[in-house]
């Protein structure tokens, strides 16, 4: 397919494709089919060390052209992105699975992060007072915090990319991005993209591997990574950070989630019904802020469950490609059993399955939307992120109950909830222990909102006017005031 072929599909180190040293590659699957698309490389510790000695080598000068040049790079790499919408968003469904529709929007959402950041990147502020004492001028003044390494996932491939290399680039950083194996091209063709928008070599290099912990570490405790961007699991984030602490590089984690639902007896069920379908199953559920505990009041759970199941089940599960598609395959084979088993386990402990629920025959790793209602509280999938189109339902009969329930994790990343009643929206998201609240909306990424979580769901912000701060260092002079 013309998309594929025309991604690079080299290491991009310095400004030059390159092979990886070893001249191995990597396979790219398609998820609907499980067929190969492609073979890119597989760097080795010996690429990823190339990679950043050519991020370190390119820092000075990167640090110190104009914002203004680096915010009208960003612009153009917007632009083109746009222009090139069909063709991204077709590459995305061909090595992640999602239906065009939804590759589509991520195309907008994700470029939006470089017309964003293009315009915070002219807005980095300082500033100057006397000290109390009046004996010093005291500048402030921000600078980039050096050469970052930005770990993405596979469930945007844009987006994810995007929110990172955006604030990095306009802060004045260099960057070295590992994307994940499953789904490289979509990356390899933004290195090509800022290329054409004219991002001078070595401030992004691109490394593909199937060797991630042999890759990374060495980078991390090398010294000369200032700051890590992860996006991925909880798990993986402990050793990641681990890792950092004997450099104390500055790190950014957006982590696992177990975000809670909420419908309360007032809540108006079109909406919360429209609203859990936006949060349960965009990106087929493969998304860490999805909602994967819903809880409704007893007094409108059967009708709320009964119309969930109604709409989850007119969903067409099928190739992403195919024009009616509203349910892509899950990532992998390991995905979909893993969102399998939980829902077998929930049913040998008493659930019931509304829709869904049962393995499809044939090639790819689909899996049908499933309801299931009367979650017993030893339920796997109460602990679990499910990442795949399972909405799992239990009650509750009082705010306190509900509020505790939603709290009941270790994770803090996003949460709902449905109610018409104002005073009850904002009293209960200020007692919700989540980082973000959609209040009757199922949908709370935003380019201009700060995204990320609280408690084992990570560290730090992504986007809004705070994305680029974790990207930048302060730093204060102390002139004297003359007699």
């Amino acid at each position: 397919m013309t998309v594929v072929r025309d991604v690079p599909k080299q290491l991009f180190i310095g400004g030059d494709w390159q092979d990886a040293e070893s001249g191995r590659t990597l396979s790219v699957d398609n998820p609907a089919t499980g067929e190969e698309l492609c073979q890119v490389a597989d760097a080795s510790p010996g690429d990823g060390r190339r990679a950043l000695e050519a991020a370190v080598a390119a820092q000075a000068a990167w640090a110190a052209t104009p914002p203004r040049v680096r915010s009208e790079i960003l612009r153009r790499a917007y632009d083109i992105i746009i222009a090139r919408t069909e063709d991204l968003a077709l590459l995305m469904t061909l090595e992640m699975g999602k239906p065009l529709a939804e590759a589509r929007a991520e195309v907008a959402y994700g470029a939006e992060f470089f017309r964003w950041f293009s315009e915070e990147a002219v807005r980095v502020d300082g500033g100057m007072m006397t000290a109390p004492d009046g004996r010093n001028r005291l500048l402030v003044t921000r600078q980039p915090v050096g050469p970052c390494l930005l770990i993405t996932p596979w469930n945007f491939p844009l987006a994810m990319g995007t929110r990172k290399i955006g604030p990095a680039i306009a802060a004045g950083c260099t960057i070295v991005l590992k994307p994940a194996p499953q789904t490289p091209l979509t990356s390899l063709v933004l290195a090509q993209i800022l290329t054409e928008a004219g991002l001078p070599a070595g401030v992004l290099n691109v490394v593909t591997t199937s060797d991630a912990a042999g890759v990374v570490e060495p980078l991390l405790r090398g010294g000369q990574i200032r700051k890590l961007s992860f996006t991925g699991s909880t798990q993986v984030g402990r050793i990641l950070l681990a890792q950092c602490a004997d450099t104390v590089i500055r790190t950014s984690m957006e982590l696992g989630g177990n975000a809670p639902l909420l419908v309360f007896d007032d809540a108006d069920l079109d909406v919360a019904v429209e609203g859990t379908m936006v949060a349960k199953m965009r990106n087929m559920g493969e998304s860490c802020c999805a909602a994967n505990r819903i809880f409704v009041h007893t007094s409108v759970a059967e009708e709320f469950a009964s119309r969930l199941a109604d709409r989850m089940a007119a969903l067409t599960v099928g190739p992403g490609t195919e024009p009616g598609t509203d349910v892509g395959p899950l990532i992998d084979v390991v995905g979909r059993s893993k969102a399998h088993d939980l829902v077998r386990d929930a049913v040998k402990r008493g659930a019931t399955v509304l829709t869904g629920g049962e393995l499809p025959e044939g090639p790819g790793c689909f899996y049908p939307p499933t309801v299931l209602t009367g979650i017993a509280p030893d339920s796997a999938i109460i602990d679990s992120e499910i990442f795949g189109p399972v909405a799992a339902i239990r009650t509750f009969e009082t705010e306190d109950e509900a509020v505790a329930a939603a709290n009941d994790t270790e994770f803090g990343l996003a949460a709902y909830l449905f109610t018409q009643n104002l005073d009850r929206a904002l009293r209960v998201a200020e007692r919700l222990e989540s980082g973000m609240i959609g209040i009757n909306t199922g949908l709370v990424s935003n380019p201009a909102a700060p995204f990320g979580g609280v408690k084992q769901s990570g560290l730090g912000r992504e986007g809004g006017r705070v994305g680029i701060d974790e990207f930048l260092e302060y730093k204060y002079l102390a002139v004297p005031i003359g007699a």
